[in-house]
């Protein structure tokens, strides 16, 4: 993966492996249109397949981290030279066409990001709304600065939180809470959002991505191998019975045991030294 700019969105690597993506609309509040979408499911779906890339950290410049989706009918003009793809339709001109959109277009984004092995972190700089919200939610972490805002609000607009911000508010919150935050159009601060478990930490925002890089950087070192597999089997146990969860982790425990990284860590631990995990990444 090599830093580089798309509709919406540029990408810059950090040693070991560390993916930024910073979201580069702060004229409209970095809101997401339907080409920007496109490029980061296509960008994540090569970060997935890239292990050179640990883990991907998300920020947007300006007051707002994303600020929902860009519903105005003035849209930049479509740049191919920035584009992972050609231009498109964006739908919601028909009832069919909007379920074409979510399912083809919007949904993806966060189902690219929760599917991904890699650890994710969301550096929360101003206004995480619908979109942003769900985005954010959909990470692994999530760091806020004080002027972060958190909410669906959706209804404001008579509309519904149509790209998994429901089943991730109640993944979150419960289902007690997140229906009183729906239904009530919450937008919350910072410090609500903490309070509520819907942020990991309060970061001075000038220290704001670098906390997130030194997170990624702290992540990025850890075991990949067993890391990845953990984060896929920690999502699948809040689905699966007590039952299903111990065999689910079993049959990747099978793999783990006998990866380069697991010997690595028990020569170490028998030799009282630091384990130097990833070499398998190192050698390419």
């Amino acid at each position: 993966m090599e830093s580089a700019s798309f509709q919406g969105f540029d990408i810059a690597m950090h040693d070991p492996g560390i993916a930024l993506i910073t979201f580069n609309q702060p004229q409209t509040l970095n809101a997401f249109t339907h080409r920007c979408k496109r490029d980061l499911v296509e960008t994540l779906t090569q970060i997935q397949m890239d292990d050179t890339v640990r883990v991907v950290v998300f920020t947007g410049e300006g007051k707002a981290f994303v600020a929902g989706d860009n519903i105005s009918a003035s849209l930049p003009a479509h740049d191919p030279a920035r584009s992972r793809v050609g231009d498109i339709p964006r739908g919601h001109h028909n009832a069919l066409g909007t379920y074409n959109g979510l399912r083809a277009l919007s949904q993806p984004v966060n189902t690219a990001v929760r599917g991904l092995d890699k650890l994710t972190i969301a550096a929360i700089n101003g206004f995480a709304i619908q979109t942003g919200l769900s985005l954010a939610l959909a990470c692994d972490f999530r760091l806020a600065s004080p002027a972060a805002k958190l909410g669906s609000a959706t209804l404001r607009f008579g509309l519904l939180p149509d790209e998994g911000g429901q089943y991730l508010l109640v993944q979150h919150l419960g289902l007690a809470r997140a229906m009183d935050f729906l239904m009530r159009n919450r937008i919350v601060s910072a410090a609500e959002a903490h309070e509520l478990g819907l942020v990991h930490e309060i970061v001075a925002a000038e220290r704001l991505v670098p906390q997130a890089i030194e997170l990624a950087r702290e992540l990025a070192n850890g075991p990949q191998a067993a890391m990845r597999m953990l984060k896929r089997s920690i999502y699948n146990a809040a689905e699966l019975t007590f039952g299903q969860a111990l065999d689910e982790i079993a049959s990747k425990t099978a793999v783990t045991d006998h990866h380069a990284d697991a010997l690595e860590g028990m020569q170490a631990f028998s030799e009282k030294r630091k384990p130097r995990f990833n070499r398998w990444l190192e050698q390419g």
